[in-house]
């Protein structure tokens, strides 16, 4: 049989173990340290991925072959690094890996979800996981085989920048959410032992591959920041570390994921990209997970001060606390000459270089790389394919939360009359896909304005009411908008602009871009539903909750804003309830359930219904 020539790594009748001892035995130690390098692709070459071979490369964010590049593009580019490696000295193929955090939020044209805090608001682990399936099918067609998802963050407080990544401040919650897991990588059988990587559909030669390799992150503790600040230091003791934010690890190694990204922030003052305890004894061990670490952007880089400074220290502390991959993501000769430095002169041992690359190379052999290395040309048409469209409409009116309804119980004003003769749609928000997809959305950051396609508020009104309702837009109501103009309602539209990690974090949560006295002057003028559009709780003044009819927290519900339209008139009822506590005042912040002060605007869990 032609599989007897072949070595046993190459045989894919061969256990997974058996393969993976193989290869190793026939690595050199410059070969095993490439392996444990992550590139960014802009210094990806042939030369790197060729000459070295670098273990996997990876896409920041924003970071593409064009200037919206179609999937095709994305493929071709993949494919061709992929030639590269495939053309080294044993042909290890290279994991690429992106941040799909909401959909394949990166590409132009892809489905973009709501972000997880909307998704939160649903309670539906069902829901997540087809969320998890439809966007692995979409980062497929790219040719790409890795998602730096889920976040399985516990938000303890919402200043931070990345509470939106959260499903909510409830560890439960959290858990019940991580289904998105198997969905992303396909559900394990029931055999399966936890902690362990899977992938499914390994031994399918014949249908495509719609499964990626997800990533859970960041281990751990990086919703609990002091403040939340971010990459800032969770204070607390190992009791309530493990209670709050270990548990949806547990969940996510119980699925079968593959791979596991450390935090940048600390725990009571220790790095966790430097610590050993959480991530060897507790990950590797007490919870037995057997698939790769990989480390955050330049996370070892932040190990020394100033950052990167003393680099050797930096490569020392991470890899022998248990850090497997190292994302450098540019001076990948500088990491790899420490790091073999640092093993030939002892301070490294081999045997810990040995068991970082056979978890590499273990989740590279379970996903079936080596049998199925390039893109499926076949996949391209399901980018922003109509049916996960649908899926993330559904998505966007379940994570929709009615908070008002009424400025008198007896008389609510949603759901709105579709045949109404005249409304006005107003705000920063309403017709702007930049602003409700939020950051991670084409670029890092985000940005306001067309950035992809997709359905606005105003545009979602648009098709949503009668063909005889005149819909105006005002973005920033004046007198003229009112002279001689007699309204039904008004839909204003308001919230944060894009943000990401740090250039989110906040002291103050007001509503910015005088939002505030946007809502205020059309709230006085004419019955007013507000919609807001943010990644977490803003601070809402007594007085403005007076004014306005309706109040709507739309969280950041990316390209399908159909789904907002679907509830304010009706069509669906309300079935979003809150994720996280609102507060009355920042000044009470951190507050989460059980706190002993807990004098929330809205508790966690609160969500009106029309009751249709």
């Amino acid at each position: 049989m032609a599989s007897d020539r072949l070595p046993p790594y190459r045989d894919a009748t061969q256990p997974v173990e058996v393969r993976v001892r193989d290869l190793l035995s026939r690595m050199t130690l410059e070969e095993k340290a490439a392996q444990m390098a992550q590139i960014e692709r802009r210094v990806a070459s042939p030369d790197t991925l060729t000459g070295l071979p670098v273990g996997s490369v990876l896409s920041a964010g924003g970071s593409g072959p064009a200037e919206r590049a179609s999937a095709r593009q994305w493929a071709d580019m993949v494919d061709r690094m992929q030639r590269w490696a495939l053309a080294s000295r044993l042909g290890i193929p290279i994991l690429y890996g992106i941040d799909a955090v909401h959909g394949h939020n990166n590409i132009y044209g892809a489905t973009i979800f709501p972000h997880n805090v909307g998704l939160g608001a649903t309670r539906d682990s069902d829901l997540a996981r087809r969320i998890g399936e439809a966007t692995a099918l979409e980062v497929r067609a790219t040719g790409i085989h890795w998602t730096f998802a889920p976040c399985v963050a516990v938000c303890r407080d919402v200043r931070w920048g990345r509470c939106y990544e959260c499903f909510s401040e409830d560890t439960e919650i959290v858990r019940t959410m991580t289904s998105i897991v198997s969905g992303l990588q396909g559900p394990p059988p029931q055999d399966h032992f936890p902690g362990h990587p899977y992938l499914a559909g390994r031994f399918v030669l014949l249908r495509m591959r719609k499964n990626v390799i997800a990533c859970a992150k960041h281990f751990v503790g990086d919703g609990g920041t002091h403040k939340g600040i971010n990459e800032g230091n969770t204070i607390c003791t190992y009791n309530e570390l493990e209670e709050i934010h270990m548990k949806p690890y547990l969940d996510c190694l119980a699925q079968g994921v593959s791979t596991i990204m450390a935090s940048y922030t600390s725990w009571n003052g220790s790095p966790l990209h430097s610590n050993y305890h959480l991530i060897t004894d507790v990950l590797k061990g007490k919870l037995g997970f057997k698939g790769f670490v990989v480390s955050d952007w330049e996370g070892i880089d932040r190990l020394c001060d100033p950052q990167g400074s003393n680099y050797r220290y930096c490569v020392l502390a991470s890899i022998n606390a248990g850090i497997d991959m190292i994302m450098v993501p540019f001076n990948y000769q500088k990491f790899l000459e420490d790091l073999i430095f640092l093993v030939e002169s002892g301070r490294i041992s081999t045997s810990r270089i040995d068991d970082a690359v056979e978890r590499i190379l273990r989740v590279k052999f379970v996903s079936g790389l080596f049998e199925h290395p390039f893109s499926d040309s076949s996949l391209l048409d399901v980018i922003g394919c109509e049916e996960h469209r649908l899926l993330a409409r559904e998505a966007v009116r379940k994570s929709v939360v009615l908070l008002k309804n009424g400025k008198d119980k007896q008389k609510p004003l949603l759901p709105l009359d579709k045949k109404a003769r005249r409304i006005l749609v107003a705000g920063s928000h309403a017709d702007d896909i930049g602003n409700q997809c939020g950051g991670w959305s084409i670029t890092w950051h985000g940005d306001s304005g067309r950035i992809t396609i997709g359905t606005t508020i105003l545009e979602a009104i648009r098709e949503a009411t009668a063909n005889e309702t005149e819909v105006i837009y005002e973005q920033s109501p004046s007198e003229a908008t009112f002279s001689n103009q007699d309204y039904s309602y008004a839909v204003v539209v308001i919230g944060e602009e894009p943000y990401a990690e740090f250039l989110g974090d906040r002291t103050t949560l007001d509503i910015p871009f005088g939002g505030a006295d946007v809502v205020s002057f059309v709230a006085s003028r004419v019955p007013t539903v507000l919609v807001l559009i943010s990644g977490r709780p803003l601070y809402l003044e007594p007085s403005l909750l007076e004014k306005i009819d309706a109040l709507v927290a739309a969280w950041l519900p990316g390209t399908e804003a159909g789904g907002i339209a679907d509830v304010l008139f009706g069509d669906h009822d309300f079935e979003g309830v809150l994720p996280v506590t609102w507060f009355k005042s920042v000044d009470q912040l951190p507050m989460n359930v059980g706190h002993p002060a807990y004098d929330p605007l809205f508790p966690l869990g609160y969500g009106l219904k029309m009751n249709l």
